[in-house]
């Protein structure tokens, strides 16, 4: 069983920055491949990036390529999102997630275990 935490949305200016954090619990955090994922109103949850056991393999979303960077770290049972170039179009709830399963593709959110509560992020012009 893991317990996500997300924290660090808030109130941004177009062009500004932001850092999310997921904290987990459990001792098995390592083991575990993180994402993150959003969901604005009115629309699905889609993937934004994610991140293997290791922190030796990232994946991200088309639209955040360049400008979002996913981390993590295992002794501190946390994974970051750091979004730079903030748009408006990027304003959403962001979730973290965890996912047991290996040989998947971490771009779905079915594959996926845990779900943290989100964080607002608001993005204005």
């Amino acid at each position: 069983q893991v317990q996500l935490a997300e924290s660090g949305g808030g109130l941004v200016q177009a062009g500004g920055s932001l850092r999310l954090s997921c904290a987990a619990s459990g001792r098995t955090f390592s083991s575990y491949a993180m994402g993150w994922f959003r969901q604005a109103p009115g629309k699905e949850r889609e993937f934004v990036a994610a991140i293997r056991y290791s922190g030796g393999n990232t994946y991200y979303a088309d639209f955040v390529k360049g400008r979002f960077t996913m981390s993590r770290d295992n002794p501190k049972n946390t994974v970051y999102l750091q979004m730079n170039s903030l748009k408006p179009e990027d304003t959403a709830v962001y979730y973290c997630a965890a996912a047991r399963r290996t040989g998947v593709a971490l771009r779905l959110p079915r594959e996926y275990d845990y779900w943290g509560q989100g964080t607002q992020v608001t993005v204005s012009s």
